[in-house]
Parts: C-alpha cells; sequence; structure tokens
C-alpha cells in the first residue's frame, strides 16, 4: 500500500478489517447518529427550529397564526415545509423537531458512512471524520455555519450535497446532479451552490488542460434531471422578489443584508479572528489534502483528488464572495443584491469536511508500516488534530448537557444577562414558558401580542402570533420591508432597540393598528412596575421575569377571559 490508503484501489472499507462488528455499516451509522444526538441533542426547539416549524405548521395549516407578519408571509423553503412540516397536524412542535432531526441526521449520517466507504479506509473513520467535522465547523467557520443542530432546510440538504460528493468521488455525474438538485429543492443555496462548485469539480477532474481530457459529458440527463427537480426550491425562492419595483427590491435587500443578516453576509461585519480561524483551517486542509494527492497511486481514481477538487470549488465561490464584499463601499445597491445569497456558506461546511477526511486519510496510513518521514509527521499532525476535535466536541457536549438551557431560549443567543449562571438562565426559560401557557389558555386563537424584544420562540410556546420579531424575518420584499418598518417603530432606537415604549399614545396606536390588547414585559428590562394595568401575574401566581399588560384604550374595553379591572 502507498502512504495513504485513500488512494489504493485494493482496500475497501467493508474488506479492510473483516470479522469485526463495529467496522459494519449499519453499526457505524447508528454510532454516527448517536454522536451527532450527544452533540446536538438539546430539547427543541433549537437555534432556527422555531423559526422553520412555524412556518411549516402554518405550511400545513394556513389558519395557525394567521395574523403573524413572518407566518403568513412568502414560503421560501416550500418544499420543505411539505416534507418536514406534516406532522405539526397531528402531534406538537417539539415531537416535530425531534422527527425531524432523526431522518436528517440520518441523512448525514448515512452520507459520512458511504463517503468513509469512497475513500477506502476502515468504516470505523466514519466517526473521526463526524468528530473534526464537528469541531472545524463550530470553531473554523467563517460566516457562522453550522449542520448538525435542530432541524431546518439546509440539513436535510447537506445529507443530498454528501451523497452527491460521494457520486463525484466515482465520477458518476449523472447521479451527481440530480443529488445536488434534490438538494436544491430543500435549500435552494446549499444545493445550488453544491452544483457550481461540482462543476468547477468537473472541469479540474475530466477537462483540465495539465491532463488527457476524459469522455465526460458535462450536459447529461442527469444535469437537467438535476435542474428540473431543483425548481421545487428555486421558483419559490424567485417568488419572493416578485411583484415589487427595482426600488422596493433594493430596500428589502439592503435590509437583509446590511441590517439582519450582516453577520453572515457581509465580510465587513465578520470579526477578525473569524478569518484567522478560518485561514488556518483551510491551509491546514490544503497541506494534507496536497500530501495526500501527491502520495496517490494511480492520480485518475484517487478520491481525495475528487474531494479536494470539490473543495476548491467550494473556496473559490467564498473567494468571490470576498471580492463581492468590497460592493458596499462601492455601489451598496447592487452590493445588497448579490451580498444576498451567502457566498460563505458551502466553504464553512465543506472546508471542514475536507480536513476530517484528510486526517482520517492520514490516521490509517500511520497504521501503516511505510508511513516514514517526512509522511510521518503528517501523522501525528493528523492525530493531533483528532485530539483537539475530541477536546472540543466533549466541551461543547457537556456545555450542552450540564445547562438544561435549549440554545434558542439561551442568554448567550438573546444577548440580554449573558453571564448568567444556568440556575438563572433555567428559572427565566421557566418563567418563559410560564407566561406563554398563560397567554395560549386565555387569549383567542386569532390573538396579536407585543413580546419581549430578546426572545424568538413566543409562537412555539404560546401559539399566537405577535407584531414583530426579531428572529423571524420574512423572505419576500413586501413583508421584509414591512417587518424593518415595524421593528423600528415597535422597538424604536431611542429606546437602543431594547424595549417597547410605555407612551399611552403610542401603544394606543398600535392597538389600533395591529389589534393588540396585551403586551408581554421583560422585568429584568423595564423593571418589576409600569403604569399600566397588569393582567398577569395576579394573585397566588409567580413570574419573576415576565408581566403581562393590557394596551390602554381610548374607546370601551374589550372583553376576555380574565379581566381584572
Amino acid at each position: 500500500m502507498t502512504a495513504t490508503a485513500c488512494s489504493s484501489n485494493t482496500v475497501s472499507a467493508e474488506s479492510a478489517i473483516p470479522g469485526q462488528w463495529w467496522h459494519h455499516p449499519g453499526i457505524i451509522f447508528l454510532a454516527t447518529v448517536a454522536l451527532f444526538f450527544v452533540y446536538a441533542g438539546d430539547a427543541p426547539p433549537g437555534v432556527n427550529e422555531a423559526h422553520y416549524l412555524v412556518k411549516a405548521k402554518n405550511f400545513w395549516d394556513a389558519s395557525w397564526c394567521h395574523e403573524d407578519l413572518f407566518v403568513r408571509s412568502g414560503k421560501a423553503h416550500a418544499f420543505f415545509y411539505w416534507v418536514f412540516g406534516w406532522p405539526t397536524q397531528f402531534v406538537s412542535l417539539t415531537t416535530t423537531a425531534w422527527i425531524g432531526r432523526l431522518v436528517a441526521w440520518s441523512m448525514i449520517a448515512c452520507g459520512l458512512v458511504r463517503l468513509t466507504a469512497s475513500l477506502r479506509i476502515p468504516l470505523a473513520y466514519t466517526l473521526v471524520i463526524a468528530t473534526v467535522w464537528l469541531a472545524g465547523i463550530q470553531h473554523g467557520n467563517l460566516a457562522g455555519e453550522w449542520v448538525i443542530g435542530g432541524i431546518e432546510a439546509k440539513v436535510p440538504a447537506y445529507g443530498l450535497v454528501l451523497m452527491g460528493i460521494v457520486e463525484l468521488i466515482h465520477r458518476r455525474w449523472n447521479r451527481v446532479w440530480l443529488y445536488f438538485g434534490l438538494a436544491s429543492a430543500f435549500h435552494v443555496l446549499t444545493g445550488g451552490w453544491s452544483v457550481v462548485a461540482g462543476a468547477i469539480a468537473f472541469v479540474l477532474l475530466e477537462k483540465s488542460p495539465w491532463k488527457q481530457p476524459s469522455n465526460a459529458r458535462f450536459f447529461t440527463p442527469g444535469l437537467f434531471g438535476g435542474g428540473a427537480i431543483s425548481l421545487l426550491g428555486l421558483i419559490p425562492a424567485l417568488a419572493m422578489s416578485s411583484g415589487v419595483s427595482s426600488a422596493e427590491s433594493i430596500s428589502a435587500a439592503k435590509t437583509y443584508a446590511y441590517f439582519r443578516i450582516s453577520h453572515h453576509l457581509l465580510p465587513s461585519a465578520f470579526h477578525f479572528d473569524w478569518y484567522v480561524r478560518h485561514a488556518v483551517l483551510t491551509l491546514t486542509a490544503a497541506t494534507l489534502l496536497i500530501a495526500l494527492i501527491r502520495n496517490g497511486r494511480p492520480q485518475n481514481s484517487n478520491p481525495i483528488l475528487a474531494l479536494t477538487a470539490f473543495a476548491f470549488g467550494a473556496v473559490s465561490i467564498a473567494l468571490l464572495g470576498l471580492l463581492v464584499g468590497i460592493l458596499p463601499a462601492v455601489s451598496p445597491d447592487w452590493g445588497a443584491r448579490l451580498l444576498r445569497f451567502y457566498w460563505f456558506r458551502l466553504a464553512d461546511a465543506v472546508t471542514p469536511l475536507a480536513l476530517a477526511c484528510a486526517v482520517a486519510c492520514w490516521l490509517q496510513a500511520g497504521t501503516e508500516a511505510v508511513a516514514m518521514k517526512p509522511r510521518f509527521s503528517l501523522v501525528w499532525i493528523a492525530r493531533g488534530i483528532t485530539v483537539v476535535a475530541v477536546i472540543l466536541v466533549g466541551q461543547t457536549t457537556w456545555i450542552n448537557v450540564s445547562g438544561g438551557v435549549p440554545i434558542s431560549l439561551s442568554n448567550r443567543l438573546l444577548g440580554l444577562h449573558s453571564k448568567a449562571d444556568y440556575g438563572s438562565q433555567r428559572r427565566t426559560v421557566s418563567d418563559w414558558i410560564k407566561v406563554c401557557r398563560f397567554v395560549r389558555a386565555n387569549t383567542d386563537e386569532d390573538a396579536v401580542l407585543l413580546t419581549p424584544r430578546h426572545q424568538q420562540t413566543f409562537k412555539w410556546y404560546a401559539h399566537r402570533a405577535e407584531v414583530v420579531n426579531w428572529k423571524d424575518i420574512p423572505q419576500d420584499a413586501p413583508s421584509l420591508r414591512e417587518w424593518a418598518r415595524r421593528f423600528v417603530e415597535i422597538f424604536p432606537t431611542e429606546l437602543s432597540t431594547m424595549r417597547v415604549t410605555i407612551r399611552y399614545d403610542k401603544l394606543r396606536h398600535f392597538r389600533e393598528r395591529y389589534g393588540v390588547d396585551w403586551m408581554i414585559v421583560d422585568r429584568r428590562v423595564v423593571g418589576p412596575h409600569l403604569p399600566l394595568v397588569q393582567v398577569y401575574p395576579l394573585d397566588n401566581e409567580h413570574n419573576h421575569t415576565y408581566a403581562v399588560y393590557r394596551l390602554p384604550s381610548s374607546l370601551i374595553a374589550i372583553p376576555t377571559d380574565r379581566d381584572p379591572r
């Protein structure tokens, strides 16, 4: 064998160590899903689950929270809502989240097992690849991407991208485009950028000027079939900009790219250390991959070469995104239009994956007698990366397990009292759930409320609409512009966008304009007493963090099931 088992034509994942049960594909698959569960299996809702699944529930039941601006806005991920949203008709949002997680994690685990087999190393290395990948994404991303977490559209899309990468390694291009097309149906940007990276890989692998061109064709039935499938995601996405003028479209794009999602889209908003960590990860991956390619025999069948070509395509897209990031200083309108497309998403996921695969290959090479200097130093680098990855993943797991607070309700994510101990956070979460349950039990199903700034799960727990929510930004241009107007109105800059005003004239205006009767306040922000009629808590009820107040009205009071006046 050569210094890398990844280039051997004689070793298969299934036969590398015959007779050992822990190399069985089914066992490794289950172990990988278990790793994902331990790493990201905290209680729903996850960071984006309350965002995606409330839309999915409304997709299947248009009457649910139909007064909510975000919920009733355009369905950009309609195929995801259709596939993963139907359980909301029969079970709770929490159960729906667990079903979605297990299905999507299983897709990714299956893709990783198949990828390991394609690298021609023992299947047990799947767990190494998964661990290094998780650590690399979390601690080496440039623009905040993640893959394993709560269920949302990109998670099953990445599972299908992994399947497509496997087919790319085997040069089965028809299947590559079909998998990437299906990924685009779930999440048009994840799948779409994979098609671009796949096209770059095709040129490098099949039509490079420095090697004998192959007979492989780019325009194949699979390419057109994948394109047709991708329309399930592309058409709803294109519909988000329909029916508005160019000026309105640009205004919506600016809100999205410069105001709300700049931490994912705008290079100038990225912290310097994000660039450093991502550069270190990319250079390390390139070093290990190039060494593997140089040691590979024969080149045309080296799976690492194909994986590297795809990773190069992903990095090329990100580099182009950095150039696009210059536009806001030159042409803000075009900058906003182009930056919406998440140029760094694929590289954030694929570069750590390529590093993880390279590490696994060098670990396998380290078990062979021929792995001598200078290649042996790379084996030790791979071992060191594996140890660090295990520590980092273990640390994340411990934080999730010991905290006992869903990440979507954590102070760190919500940006308020981020240094509070977990005991205080758990009490705050308990108070939040209690106030949401009170609202659900004491309001009509079509009620609309004003909610605190530092939360993103009101609809998840209360099943009621809210006027505006920082997290829940619509995708279609008209609703997005309305969201921006509402947010500035409800959380004015003179109050540091921290809370709703308590001016009677403003509150009366909100009541008349949005049909709002009640307002939930966070006492950590506004204090324990307001000059309004308190609805909750009363009597023997206890809630130290949240209270519900009735908005003032110059008209007759609107009766409720529980009127304290």
